[in-house]
């Protein structure tokens, strides 16, 4: 099973009000939403640049979601990053999503009591801000990336390494 402990960052997301649906739950599509702002508030806090001003974007280029527990506003939210797979021009992140039950204070979230409500992947594809041609991870980037691999591979930046 699935636990905080098996993801070295837990991003502090809050839920919104005009998250939830007609049905009183936040709607399906939103937990994508979350997954998008924890991987790049992460990307931005663990570099310390504004992501969007590199020659080098991520894009999403696949994802996935399985929902195993319902949110609702005004729930908070941690969502779990770790990298399965850091390639020549990929990150796969798996995340997860915790609704925190017991809130420990802001600077402290080991404490805390989470509940797992959804798993799922993100994979953000490199490309040249301008061309959007696929292109090395920036070296800002994989540097970054590299203290949450956890999976089967990294593969190495190198030019002759076409391994997305």
């Amino acid at each position: 099973m699935t636990t905080q402990q098996d993801y070295p960052v837990l991003w502090p997301v809050p839920t919104r009000w005009a998250d939830n649906d007609h049905y009183g739950h936040v709607n399906n599509v939103t937990y994508y939403s979350y997954f998008d702002t924890a991987v790049n508030a992460w990307l931005m806090a663990a570099t310390g640049t504004d992501i969007r001003e590199l020659p080098a974007i991520g894009v999403v280029a696949q994802t996935s979601c399985q929902y195993l527990g319902s949110l609702s506003f005004p729930d908070h939210l941690r969502v779990g990053l770790r990298i399965s797979r850091l390639g020549r021009s990929s990150i796969t992140y798996d995340l997860a999503i915790f609704r925190v039950l017991d809130a420990g204070t802001a600077a402290d979230t080991a404490g805390e009591n989470l509940e797992l409500a959804a798993t799922g992947t993100f994979v953000h594809v490199y490309v040249d801000n301008e061309s959007r041609k696929s292109v090395e991870i920036p070296a800002i980037i994989r540097s970054a990336a590299a203290a949450l691999v956890t999976g089967e591979t990294q593969a190495p930046a190198q030019p002759g390494n076409d391994d997305a």
